[in-house]
């Protein structure tokens, strides 16, 4: 069977402080180590009040610390924001901490609103533009240093982080063929290319030192619960906190309502349903089924699964459930 890992955004609920939100991701980590899921990851996100891992490498080090043997990382670190150099020596300083454990997924978008990123002190266009010329150079920061070498990522130099290439479009999928990278799908809100993308990778790809053959991965929506009912009612936080994002009024994860259809319009429910198409939401037979149909389909070399609840044992058994479904999916291949 394989690989499960977890995708995961410290979400803050309402009443809750992003304090709250490091502890309920450690433990969620712990809980992921336990139940055998191959990585945990954390995503960069910037002025959302409902997210806490904009500073992603110190989150990262948080989670790392409370885990032995799971691999860590940025899925991902939003690159225009930030020079090469600096992530080098963040993901360095990770690596040389826990040796073996940490991933360095790059996104292009830079995770947050116009004005923010302004914040942020990046020219947006360039940065975007130089994309693929700075995963090179920060691709270079971690090569053991020349001698005469001038710049060197102190640490990271030598410690060869594996760096994952991140996208919702076919540009990334391209990119990563092209450098002969691991390259991850985010379909979990950006579904439409992924079928696409995942082709484009693999017909195009060119074997590195750093990779011989494709390696695709797709994060999807996944909460499972003992009854669909549960489940869907669970997914009502996720789901209005996307409604509230498109409307422009993002927030803490609100808690759990009994009819979504209630809460949004026709239009907004059917954007809702396109964005989240590759969501398996319900009891262990629902979700086993569906995602049984996806990996039977896409084949992915890895799943990731995410999944926002607003009460932290909700999650914790999702996790459980979702591990006990993969067990089983795998038993079955094997029969």
């Amino acid at each position: 069977m394989i690989p499960f890992s977890v995708l995961d955004l410290a979400p803050i609920a309402q009443g809750a402080t992003a304090a709250d939100a490091f502890r309920n991701s450690r433990a969620l980590a712990q809980e992921a180590e336990r139940l055998g899921y191959h990585r945990f990851w954390l995503a960069e996100h910037h002025n959302m009040t409902g997210i806490a891992s904009a500073a992603t490498a110190v989150v990262i080090g948080h989670v790392a610390e409370g885990t032995l043997t799971i691999r860590v990382g940025s899925g991902g670190v939003m690159l225009p924001n930030h020079s090469p150099l600096v992530i080098a020596e963040q993901f360095g300083t990770l690596a040389a901490l826990y040796p073996g454990r940490i991933d360095l997924g790059l996104g292009r978008a830079p995770g947050t609103d116009m004005a923010t990123a302004r914040a942020l002190r990046r020219d947006l266009h360039a940065a975007a533009e130089s994309f693929p010329q700075d995963v090179i150079e920060l691709q270079s920061y971690f090569e053991p240093a020349l001698e005469d070498q001038a710049i060197r990522a102190v640490p990271g130099a030598g410690l060869q982080v594996p760096i994952w290439l991140l996208g919702s479009s076919l540009y990334s999928a391209q990119l990563a063929a092209m450098l002969g990278l691991p390259f991850a799908f985010a379909s979990h809100f950006a579904p439409h290319d992924l079928e696409e993308a995942f082709a484009v990778y693999r017909a195009t790809f060119r074997p590195s030192p750093k990779l011989a053959k494709p390696y695709a991965m797709a994060a999807v929506n996944v909460l499972a619960a003992e009854s669909d009912d549960a489940a869907r009612r669970a997914f009502t936080s996720q789901q209005q906190a996307f409604i509230n994002l498109r409307r422009g009024r993002p927030g803490p994860l609100p808690p759990p309502i009994d009819d979504i259809d209630a809460y949004c319009s026709p239009a907004e429910r059917a954007g809702l349903e396109q964005m989240l198409r590759y969501a398996f939401v319900g009891s262990p037979a629902t979700v086993e089924r569906g995602l049984a149909d996806f990996l039977a389909r896409l084949a992915p070399d890895e799943l990731m699964v995410t999944g926002h609840a607003f009460a932290s044992d909700t999650r914790l058994t999702s996790l459980r459930l979702t591990a006990e479904i993969r067990d089983g999916l795998a038993a079955r291949a094997a029969a």
